[in-house]
């Protein structure tokens, strides 16, 4: 089974897709990656899930990716003596520390870092941004506001504070719990919510320690204005537009995200586009053609992928979902438009012996008229070289690595096939030319481009280019 589009779909999980047989439809309808979402779930949800996706790969022959997005630091209110308040317009409203039950004059806190850092006139959103309060004073213990925007408030809403940069790590002891039982359980990409600066990266690489790709949740405005160092530091971006939207104006986040995709593609970094991509199929059975245009966008600009979020984790149509968002994709992809954007947005290879293989084999691909490029690879990172170039045919990834095959399961363009390492050139080409027909990527007297690297079984070392025929 192959995809006949470029861009990947990330499906997450939950209730509405808490089965093995409800993870096989959204797979058979297009999804490649699944997420699984510390937010919500138990430990024992999340291992059953791990061991279905992994039956399924069996059972398909396919390598499928596992993103486990970890939670991060949630700042929320307390409870309510009655369960919650309705704010007023102009009224004041005191925020502190008390454990005492909230009321229609202040409310339970419970984060002394946010006291430390606000100062009169900042803003604090709650409840993604439905009520907005005004800081007139503040102390170590306490903040007291005007509402500027009121409604209901209720126990545990989550508070932002735009453009406050909060003196906390992008780690909870709960997050490093779950991320230790996500490396455990076979995590393909960690999600790493609530980083706020560079260093919150490192932190996580060191962490995870190479055991699976650092996706960055790109969610706070501080992250974007640091945004090359972040993209630096991690192996895949995702534009979390819910979050930053609730952050920042909503005018604002539409040139972030194609800055995002942009400097992403620059640096070779696969990047998710991510959040109410198609909001309305969770309850609709067919997305709003606004939507539709939004996942367009997205993948004009060369997203990676794009993910579904609450459409297939609670959602009434999960399967239609991802059925239609592989749709708009390949309808996107068709567009001759399309092929232009990709060629007139084109970063220049990196002054490599393995960019100037990859930057090659695309334009060896096109000149030929080859029916793919294969790439043979341990770490994939010939692969995402490759994908770099956005070439005008698919990628055949060849590795012996399951976890290299599933990781770059998410990157763009590219279709990956567990295989035996290469011994010498005519096992190299025999079995580039072997597998690309039995995946359906090249037929009888069409032609391959094929990299690899000599010595064979040497990682990193890309510095062979290759034009092969199949046998007519």
């Amino acid at each position: 089974m192959r995809r006949h589009r470029r861009s990947k779909i990330v499906a997450t999980l939950g209730p509405a897709t808490d089965s093995d047989a409800a993870v096989a439809r959204l797979f058979e309808a297009g999804a490649d990656v699944f997420r699984l979402n510390f937010s919500h779930g138990d430990y024992d949800r999340h291992q059953r899930h791990v061991r279905g996706i992994r039956a399924l790969e069996r059972a398909t022959g396919r390598p499928i990716g596992i993103l486990m997005d970890l939670q991060g630091p949630k700042l929320r209110l307390g409870r309510f003596a009655a369960g919650g308040v309705e704010l007023v317009d102009g009224a004041a409203y005191r925020l502190d520390l008390s454990p005492e039950p909230g009321s229609d004059r202040r409310a339970p806190l419970p984060h002394p870092e946010v006291f430390a850092v606000l100062r009169r006139g900042a803003n604090l959103l709650i409840d993604d941004g439905k009520i907005r309060l005004e800081v007139r004073d503040v102390a170590p213990d306490h903040a007291l506001t005007v509402v500027r925007v009121g409604g209901r408030i209720a126990d545990h809403k989550g508070v932002n504070l735009p453009r406050v940069l909060l003196p906390i790590s992008a780690f909870t002891e709960k997050d490093r719990a779950d991320l230790a039982f996500a490396l455990e359980i076979g995590a393909d990409w960690i999600g790493l919510s609530f980083a706020q600066r560079p260093e919150d990266v490192a932190e996580a690489r060191r962490l995870i320690d190479g055991r699976a790709g650092l996706m960055t949740k790109l969610e706070k405005p501080a992250a974007v204005e640091c945004l090359d160092e972040i993209v630096a530091l991690s192996d895949g971006v995702m534009v979390a537009r819910g979050d930053l939207g609730v952050e920042l104006p909503p005018e604002d986040v539409p040139p972030i995200q194609k800055r995002i995709l942009r400097r992403c593609r620059e640096a070779g970094k696969p990047v998710v586009v991510a959040t109410q991509m198609l909001e309305s199929m969770i309850d609709a059975p067919a997305p709003t053609r606004a939507e539709a245009s939004d996942v367009a966008t997205a993948v004009y600009d060369g997203a990676d992928a794009v993910m579904l979020s609450a459409e297939t984790a609670i959602g009434a149509h999960p399967g239609e979902a991802v059925a239609m968002m592989g749709r708009i994709i390949e309808r996107v992809e068709r567009d001759d438009a399309y092929r232009a954007i990709m060629d007139a947005v084109h970063p220049e290879p990196e002054a490599t012996a393995p960019d100037a293989i990859a930057a090659a084999a695309a334009q060896v691909a096109t000149t030929v008229g080859a029916s793919a490029i294969v790439t043979f690879t341990a770490s994939g990172s010939t692969a995402h070289r490759v994908a770099r170039e956005r070439p005008t045919v698919p990628i055949l990834l060849l590795s012996e690595y399951e976890a290299t095959a599933r990781r770059l399961a998410l990157v763009w363009g590219v279709h990956c096939v567990v295989a035996e390492d290469v011994q010498d050139f005519g096992d190299m080409v025999d079995k580039a030319c072997r597998i690309a027909r039995s995946e359906a990527l090249a037929a009888p007297a069409e032609s391959l481009v094929i990299t690899a690297g000599v010595p064979f079984r040497s990682p990193g070392n890309t510095n062979i280019l290759r034009i092969a025929r199949l046998a007519g």
